[in-house]
C-alpha cells in the first residue's frame, strides 16, 4: 500500500535514489545542488511504500494563483501503479482550485500528462539554464 505525505522530511540520500531510479534527468552527481533544489521548494509531496520513499513531486508556488511542478519522479520499480497521478492529485488538493499547475515535460513523458488532465500550452517560453 502506498502512503502519501505532504512536506514530510526527506533524507537527501532517499531523494537522490528516487531521482536516479525514476529515469528523470536531474543533476544527482551534484548532491548539494539537489539539496538546494528541495530546500527551496514550497511544497513537496512524497509517496512511501512502508518506510521506503518511492515517489516525489517538488513544486514552487504562491499558493493562490500559480504553481510550477518542477519534479515528478517515481522509482521505475513502482511505476504504472498510479503513484504519479496520486502525487499530482495530492498536490492539487493541497493547492486548491484557484491555483494553476504548470510544468515542463521531458519529451518521453509528453503522452503522460494529458492523462492527468494537463492541457498543452502553446503560449509558454523558456530561457534554458546553461548547466
Amino acid at each position: 500500500m502506498i502512503e502519501y505525505r505532504v512536506d514530510a522530511p526527506l533524507a537527501l540520500a532517499d531523494i537522490l535514489r528516487v531521482l536516479d531510479a525514476s529515469g528523470i534527468q536531474r543533476p544527482t552527481a551534484d548532491p548539494a545542488r539537489i539539496g538546494r533544489m528541495f530546500d527551496a521548494a514550497d511544497i513537496v509531496v512524497s509517496a512511501w511504500h512502508g518506510e521506503r520513499l518511492v515517489g516525489l513531486c517538488r513544486a514552487l508556488t504562491d499558493f493562490c494563483y500559480c504553481c510550477y511542478l518542477s519534479d515528478l519522479a517515481v522509482d521505475q520499480a513502482f511505476q504504472r501503479q498510479g503513484i504519479g497521478s496520486g502525487l499530482v492529485a495530492r498536490l492539487r488538493a493541497a493547492l486548491g482550485d484557484e491555483v494553476s499547475i504548470v510544468l515542463l515535460s521531458a519529451p518521453a513523458a509528453m503522452g503522460y500528462y494529458p492523462a492527468l488532465g494537463f492541457a498543452p500550452a502553446a503560449n509558454a517560453f523558456v530561457l534554458k539554464r546553461a548547466r
